[in-house]
């Protein structure tokens, strides 16, 4: 009898098809959130994100953010993390990973005033590709890189008529809107069993729109509506390096110490403003050409694992804002003037437990990974000369496993502070949920005799 050769199929069809389906719904949901997002200020969120280029947002991934956001030395082989290219070479599976987030945020002034506002938004979409198993991958992100996106209002009076003594009050209505979106596409090798290496190439483009609304009491006066819109693109790399020591304290140990570099990006800006009564809008002025500097970053960070089960992670980002510059001005920075930019510093760690370890046979909750962390931020932005802007947040989250194998469901947390309530200042106060599906499944085998 001849012998044959066949093909053994990793996985039942109808898994394979849900994971292809739900990663190209991820993939179309990514730029129609950041469209709407441009399009509607109806879900203001922190007036802090009104100054720079907003507030600056980051996701390695569903792990990494429940300890703390960072992932410069962070690696699983069900994590695969983009804050630093060279762990993309430890990867065994397919992995499709989208998320949804939430966030309550209340605001205090001085005077004891708050207020509360409910916004969700899209995590990040990502997707990871072992080229050859645990030595070379590839790897795919769409994550937001900045957020714009608050509401405030002042009130007057205007004199309609002095001799009468008339007068129409009025509010005024800042609002902002949209956002950087970045898009990478990267690589991964493991040179030898202990170093890793890698490099992505990274697309910061998206749409910032300020806009200031004059609405009258009155019907007499017609309400106005004057919008800058700033459009960005830019194109910019990142490399990095992981490297692993194996049974340092122990059997079954591993120290990782990873550091990842972004270069500078230059984005190649077009500034338009149009007024008009509500919605419909002229055009005011002729788009502008110009360029917008951004800094270039650095990530590092530290992790060690030990039995499976117990993960620590401790990192550090560094980005010199005081070197950005633009030729348009943004609420915190004049490009004739003096600029208030500040260095960013971002601190951040974390604690991961899963008592079960690699034991799939354990109970249901021995096989949760259990997840706490924190970080402070020091902002890139300062309002004013009196106020340094810092945030102050507790993390945390479970790994939940699912039915098939391979695929978790994270949900995680943070509750934090930014800012301060004095003076004219306010505090934002914020608590925040996700959502992350992490789908991975072994697409590919070699063949077996029959």
């Amino acid at each position: 009898m001849p012998t044959t050769f066949r093909a053994v199929p990793s996985a039942p069809m109808l898994r394979r098809t849900v994971t292809l389906l739900a990663l190209f719904a991820l993939l179309a949901l990514g730029p129609r959130d950041a469209t709407a997002q441009r399009n509607s200020t109806g879900d203001a969120g922190s007036i802090y994100s009104r100054f720079g280029i907003g507030q600056l947002e980051s996701f390695a991934s569903s792990q990494s953010e429940a300890l703390g956001g960072g992932g410069a030395a962070l690696w699983t082989y069900n994590y695969p993390t983009f804050d630093n290219p060279a762990s993309l070479s430890r990867q065994v599976v397919v992995r499709a990973v989208g998320g949804f987030r939430m966030q309550r945020l209340t605001i205090e002034d001085a005077a004891g005033s708050s207020s509360t506002i409910n916004s969700g938004s899209l995590g990040a979409v990502q997707f990871g590709l072992p080229i050859l198993q645990d030595r070379f991958g590839l790897g795919f992100s769409f994550t937001p890189y900045s957020r714009v996106n608050y509401q405030v209002q002042t009130r007057g009076e205007l004199i309609t008529d002095p001799l009468q003594q008339d007068t129409t009050a009025y509010r005024i209505s800042y609002e902002g809107a949209g956002g950087l979106q970045e898009l990478s596409a990267g690589a991964g090798y493991r040179v030898t069993d202990a170093l890793s290496l890698g490099l992505s190439a990274d697309m910061i483009f998206g749409i910032i729109e300020d806009g200031r609304r004059t609405i009258f009491e009155s019907s007499a006066f017609t309400e106005t509506n004057l919008t800058t819109s700033t459009q960005t693109r830019g194109v910019t790399a990142t490399g990095g390096a992981l490297y692993t020591l194996s049974n340092v304290f122990r059997e079954q140990d591993d120290l990782n110490v990873g550091l990842s570099i972004r270069l500078p990006t230059k984005l190649d800006a077009d500034r338009s403003r149009t007024l008009g009564e509500s919605l419909d809008r002229d055009t005011l002025a002729a788009d502008l050409s110009g360029d917008i500097d951004l800094p270039w970053s650095l990530r590092s960070g530290l992790s060690y694992r030990t039995d499976n089960r117990w993960t620590a992670t401790v990192n550090a980002r560094y980005e010199p804002w005081s070197q950005f510059d633009s030729d348009f001005g943004f609420p915190g920075f004049d490009p004739d003037g003096a600029s208030q930019m500040n260095d960013r510093l971002r601190l951040s760690g974390g604690l991961e437990v899963v008592p079960a370890g690699d034991d799939q046979l354990a109970p249901y909750l021995q096989r949760v990974a259990y997840r706490l962390g924190g970080y402070y931020d020091q902002a890139y932005v300062a309002p004013s000369d009196d106020l340094s802007l810092r945030t102050i947040a507790v993390t945390g989250g479970l790994g939940l496993p699912t039915a098939f194998p391979g695929t978790h469901l994270d949900i995680n947390f943070q509750v934090g502070t930014r800012g301060s309530a004095e003076d004219d200042f306010v505090r934002d106060l914020f608590v925040g949920f996700s959502a992350t599906l992490n789908m991975g499944e072994r697409w590919f085998r070699k063949r077996k005799l029959r």
